[in-house]
């Protein structure tokens, strides 16, 4: 079913004449509106129907929404579709949409193999749990109908033929019916099959679900032949080392002079996997002590592996990485922009159809304007910067497509957070004690103190480190704590004092500070009551609900926690903290990709390696210390068994990601190479180099690049502040804000170009 035209008639841009057509021109939808319009100097005649003014700013409030969200327009438009648009996108359902999602990935823990054991060491490992038959099953299927009911209310809203177009919509319908289809074949196996295809299938819906992680994937895709130029650059450096180690290590008639070739260089893939983990400075300098020892010259050949491939290719692989994926990522987010003007475009044109002109070319009547403002769905901040800026045009009445434009340019701009005003006191007593409580300096007394506190608790537990518990005087540090918790309890008095309740609480670092000054006085009194007033014979053996030394160190943890005070004031300081928080809030696309890239080699982890690692003699461990074990068997210095890596392994899923994750580090990643081609095969080393490159090369490389843009984004931004300024500024750090600066305004010609090719917003200009 189409929904009707929305706008119908030709528009000339320069004479701002309409043609019209009548819903029989359209085909005769159901419906269907009739609207002409003339213009000539001041007058213009408008035919339409009842009901047609609220439509029009129903349109304009989803397309507002849809510019604020950088999401497309080209979606129905009609009284219905609207309705269950913004229903679909409302917090609650996008909340229970992640939740589901969620849900679904999180059954690999619990599915068979089950991750739910205390330990993953196969040595001592107690069985895990193992859901029965069908209550796995059953939560997946009701994510499966959840997600199918989300692909059908997607698919309506954009259209059908739309829907054809759309390759992450087909690919989520062939997703989920795949699942299904294996969802009925192991309930049919009473979940007895050793395969699950739908597991690694599942995180795809995580993907098609953000926007921006398709634009973030979309332009990794693009970035690779960049980075397949310099990993072929790097192959070919490993390769002609390579044969140069296996000449150079060749096997010799005197045993003695065999170190290198028996450990290192006995055969090509041994050969290999030696300098590629020495790429990485995994294994350095292990890997050239046998022959360092004979030779010292033998360290030319390592020294020159190591300055090119590791500090030379490697960080220009760094390099490219971050170029070329800065330059998609800024095509990726100018087309995010073109939405948003897109949008905004979208709404002033059905605001034009909102009442008569009573001027040539095209306005919107700004009370029309405010009433959209005040149904769109946005943070407060900026729906009143808007709105300000809108009533500046009540005394002319309409607004022009620039100005329409040009408010809406507050959604790029900082947010200043205003603070409550001080409390009024009559007594100049007391106005003198607010204007001492509420300066600068008494922040800055506070850390000095906070610091002294942090510099008592390290000094005792410095003189008492040597005793144990029993042996402590809790005496003096308690007296210590007691003393400060009465300043912080001070501090936080005379500043709400100073400020108000309100103006306290409009702070961020007095809602900490008051917080845990408030816990660190309830445990304090907590102490009092069950262990009385303190006093230099204290009986540190005492317990109530804790020891006293569990309440102390309680105390002082939160003292110590509550140090991070200082951070908002060093400028420097609070921006690398800033930066961390918005990569959390904002940059979750990367980290998205990565789960995703978890969970699929942890799935393939798990199908290839389950149980191909056994610790030795497992009958006897129960009867057996590990001790009289490894007596029973030699293992060389530095292997999987030696080191005890036993916990790392793919018999669950839990076990798999924390593996994947020890070889991302890629600190003794050599470790994994060796046990696993050993147990298996030596392609076996094929998927953890396959890993390592994902993973280690390319997103770390992301990662940093990401890492970089923010800190410099907000480093120019801040360079200019004062450290109050800083805390006035509310950042809200965006990929789009980012490179705001260097994104190109679309021109009008393109905003009507886009307009005209909208499957349900036909207009003839």
């Amino acid at each position: 079913m189409e929904t009707d035209s929305l706008l119908s008639g030709s528009l000339d841009g320069a004479s701002g004449e309409y043609g019209s057509r009548t819903g029989s021109e359209r085909g005769g939808a159901p419906g269907g509106r009739r609207m002409s319009d003339s213009v000539y100097g001041d007058s213009s005649s408008v035919d339409r129907e009842p009901g047609d003014e609220e439509l029009y700013i129903q349109q304009a409030v989803v397309f507002i929404e849809d510019a604020i969200k950088y999401r497309s327009i080209n979606h129905r438009v009609d009284a219905g579709s609207l309705r269950l648009y913004r229903w679909y996108y409302s917090g609650i359902i996008q909340w229970g949409l992640g939740l589901t999602i969620a849900a679904v990935l999180l059954l690999a823990f619990a599915e068979r193999p089950s991750s739910f054991s205390i330990s993953s060491d196969p040595r001592h490992r107690s069985p895990a749990w193992q859901p029965p038959c069908g209550l796995t099953e059953s939560i997946e299927m009701i994510c499966l109908i959840i997600l199918s009911v989300d692909v059908a209310v997607k698919s309506y809203l954009i259209g059908w033929e739309e829907f054809g177009k759309s390759k992450w919509l087909i690919g989520y319908t062939v997703v989920i019916l795949i699942s299904v289809m294996d969802w009925v074949l192991s309930v049919s196996m009473v979940c007895d099959e050793k395969l699950r295809v739908r597991r690694l299938l599942r995180p795809f819906f995580l993907l098609q679900n953000s926007s921006l992680m398709k634009k973030t994937l979309k332009c990794i895709k693009r970035t690779l032949p960049e980075i397949a130029s310099v990993i072929l650059l790097l192959a070919l450096h490993l390769c002609l080392f390579t044969m140069i180690g296996m000449l150079l290590f060749a096997k010799n008639e005197d045993p003695k002079k065999n170190g290198e070739w028996e450990l290192h260089f006995r055969n090509l893939p041994s050969s290999l996997t030696s300098l590629l983990v020495l790429l990485t400075t995994a294994n350095n300098p292990d890997v050239m002590i046998p022959a360092y020892s004979l030779n010292r010259c033998y360290a030319i050949f390592f020294v020159a592996f190591s300055v090119i491939g590791t500090y030379c290719l490697m960080n220009l692989l760094t390099a490219i990485i971050y170029n070329q994926f800065r330059g998609y990522l800024l095509m990726s987010v100018q087309t995010s922009f073109l939405r948003r003007r897109l949008g905004i475009r979208a709404a002033f044109q059905v605001l034009t159809c909102q009442g008569a002109r009573r001027a040539a070319g095209e306005r919107a009547r700004v009370d029309a304007v405010l009433e959209v403002m005040s149904r769109v769905k946005m943070k407060r901040y900026y729906r009143a910067a808007i709105t300000t800026v809108a009533q500046q045009y009540e005394d002319v009445g309409f607004m022009d497509r620039e100005q329409f434009t040009k408010i809406f340019d507050e959604l790029d701009k900082d947010c200043i957070k205003e603070h409550p005003p001080l409390p009024q006191y009559s007594s100049p007593t007391l106005q003198k004690l607010q204007l001492i409580f509420s300066h600068y300096y008494l922040i800055l007394f506070g850390n000095a103190v906070a610091l002294a506190n942090v510099v008592c608790i390290c000094t005792v537990l410095v003189l008492n480190s040597e005793k144990s518990t029993a042996e402590r005087d809790n005496f003096v540090l308690e007296i210590i704590n007691l003393c400060f918790i009465l300043y912080y309890l001070f501090e936080m008095c005379v500043k709400i004092f100073a400020f108000g309740w309100q103006g306290y609480l409009s702070y961020r670092n007095n809602i900490f500070d008051g917080f845990l000054t408030v816990l660190l006085l309830a445990l304090q009194i907590t102490i009092f009551i069950t262990y009385r007033l303190p006093y230099s014979q204290w009986e540190p053996s005492a317990h109530g609900v804790l020891s006293l030394w569990e309440m102390i160190r309680l105390v002082n943890l939160l003292i110590v926690f509550r140090f991070l005070r200082i951070i908002p004031d060093i400028k420097l300081m609070a921006l690398v903290a800033s930066t961390l928080l918005d990569l959390v809030k904002n940059l979750r696309a990367f980290a998205g990709i990565l789960v995703v890239v978890y969970y699929v080699f942890a799935v393939f982890g798990i199908w290839l390696f389950e149980g191909a690692i056994k610790p030795p003699d497992s009958s006897v461990l129960t009867n057996t210390s590990m001790e009289n074990i490894t007596s029973n068997f030699s293992v060389a210095c530095g292997t999987y068994e030696q080191l005890e890596y036993w916990p790392n392994n793919f018999d669950d899923f839990g076990a798999a990601i924390i593996l994947l994750y020890d070889v991302m580090i890629v600190n003794n990643w050599q470790a994994f190479i060796d046990a696993y081609s050993r147990y298996t095969t030596e392609w076996s080393k094929i998927y953890f180099v396959c890993w390592w490159l994902i993973s280690s090369v390319m997103w770390v490389n992301l990662f940093v690049a990401l890492i970089l843009e923010n800190f410099i984004y907000k480093w120019d931004r801040s360079h200019s502040c004062s450290v109050m300024d800083v805390e006035r500024i509310r950042y809200e750090t965006s990929v789009q804000l980012i490179f705001r600066e260097q994104i190109q305004e679309p021109t009008e010609e393109e905003l009507v170009c886009q307009l005209h090719q909208h499957p349900h917003l036909q207009l003839q200009w």
